[in-house]
């Protein structure tokens, strides 16, 4: 039995120089050196790591209202057309009270909604079409040669959240 422990004693003191060897043996000071640069890199990576966070939450908020913003918004639009047309109608009447009451809710209602960033897309008869603002529901032909490419009727208002088109505006295109 003393042989065998002897044999292992040998094997951790050869273990044990060779790892010397291999390794030149760091004082003290340098070893604590190593540990504290060792513990100032974990704590920029942590800290760099946790400002990422700080900014990927924050943009996903501000996302998430916005988000939450554009849903109602667009719940909102047909109520804003129906508020449009029933106006119209009221107009054809020549009622003055119901009409200014009417009005004075519909400017209400609209500066409410300018508040939260909701902006109406002008779009005019006579404006050159444009793809990218524009939606074609149909195309007729002009009336004349000045109206061939440009838009004749608007059906549906188009509107804007912030930078974001929510609606775009259904036109009438001339052939």
């Amino acid at each position: 039995m003393s042989k065998k422990k002897d044999t292992k004693a040998e094997k951790e003191l050869k273990a044990e120089d060779t790892n010397q060897a291999a390794t030149p043996e760091l004082s003290d000071t340098e070893q604590l050196q190593e540990q504290l640069n060792q513990e100032k890199d974990k704590f920029l990576r942590l800290f760099a790591e946790f400002e990422n966070y700080k900014k990927r939450t924050s943009r996903e908020r501000i996302e998430l209202f916005r988000t939450a913003n554009e849903e109602l918004m667009t719940v909102l639009l047909p109520i804003l057309d129906d508020f449009d047309r029933g106006l119209a109608e009221i107009k054809k009447t020549k009622e003055k009270e119901l009409l200014t009451g009417m009005e004075l809710i519909n400017n209400k209602f609209r500066n409410s909604l300018t508040q939260k960033g909701l902006s109406h897309i002008k779009v005019e008869q006579g404006e050159v079409f444009d793809v990218e603002l524009h939606e074609a529901i149909t195309q007729i032909p002009a009336p004349n040669d000045k109206l061939k490419g440009k838009i004749i009727d608007v059906i549906e208002q188009g509107y804007k959240l912030g930078d974001k088109v929510i609606r775009y505006p259904k036109v009438v295109v001339g052939q």
